[in-house]
């Protein structure tokens, strides 16, 4: 399916308790690999409880290009990913979920556009998007900062259908969460060193099932786990809105030092140090950051 012949595509579906959809799923995405005798899919089930991996398990008599795995335990979205990638025998590496909400008929467009990108993710920007407006508020903020942190447009940070080169992801992995978050730093850290990721618009539909996701626990390690990736890839674009801060209250003591209280507090120079020192701290954590690269 691939635009690229000799470039063989291991699709990776990490499934926890999705017995409604798995099937549906492992059944769209053979007809999608089709007449491909290299191709695979990597089903990894994250300890389910329901019979998903019982369910995914029998139809591999099906489908031999249909590999399945499982965790004996929960150990989260972004670990089974990781399992599934490590056994990866592709040279392109796909993920999509097992809930029925991506249309997994797109990837081969989105293999297609991967030709001169090192990712590319289905954006989900299209015509039909059932997405969840309670969701909509923390990602629109979330989408907003990591614009800042990366300094390029990202219609959809942490989409879960997308494609990349395995010999660009096995740099990153060991830095990658077990959590929800896998997509989201994937995305930060591939942009903050000059990779291309290009965006493809998708539709998205209603899960089949139940969502795994707490909106404000989620949104909350979202929150923790980006401002921690920012630190690590973009030290000096993390940290500025914080020293730009620090400067603004030192020159705030200063000119009430200078034109009010006539004399030098103890204030402006504890805000004078914060700032030099922040300063100074960042510029040395982006030289290294720079110096060892990824």
């Amino acid at each position: 399916m691939s635009s690229e012949k000799t470039m063989t595509l291991s699709i990776i579906v990490p499934c926890f308790n999705e017995r409604a959809a798995i099937a549906d799923t492992i059944e769209v995405l053979s007809k999608v690999l089709d007449k491909s005798e290299t191709d695979e899919i990597i089903v990894v089930d994250d300890g389910s409880t329901d019979g998903s991996f019982e369910i995914a398990r029998d139809l591999k008599a099906h489908h031999p290009k249909l590999n399945v795995l499982r965790h004996e335990s929960n150990r989260g979205y972004g670990a089974a990913l990781k399992t599934g990638i490590r056994r990866a025998q592709g040279e392109l590496i796909a993920i999509t979920d097992a809930d029925g909400t991506y249309p997994n008929v797109r990837l081969p467009d989105l293999v297609n556009e991967i030709t001169d990108a090192d990712m590319v993710v289905g954006a989900r920007t299209g015509e039909n998007v059932n997405y969840s407006p309670i969701r909509r508020i923390p990602k629109f903020f979330l989408q907003h900062y990591c614009r800042w942190i990366t300094n390029q447009p990202i219609p959809d940070i942490n989409s879960g259908l997308r494609v990349f080169k395995k010999s660009v992801i096995d740099r990153f992995l060991h830095l990658l969460p077990d959590t929800f978050s896998f997509t989201t730093t994937i995305t930060l850290a591939m942009m903050t060193n000059n990779y291309a990721v290009r965006f493809v618009p998708i539709d998205y539909s209603q899960r089949t099932g139940k969502s795994k996701i707490n909106p404000i626990r989620d949104t909350i390690r979202f929150c923790q786990l980006i401002f921690r990736t920012g630190i690590y890839f973009a030290p000096l674009r993390a940290f500025s809105p914080i020293i730009a801060c620090l400067a603004l209250a030192f020159l705030g003591c200063a000119a009430h030092d200078v034109f009010v209280a006539h004399n030098l507090t103890d204030k402006t120079l504890v805000f004078l140090t914060l700032t030099v020192n922040s300063l100074l701290f960042v510029l040395l954590a982006d030289i290294i950051d720079k110096r060892i690269g990824r």
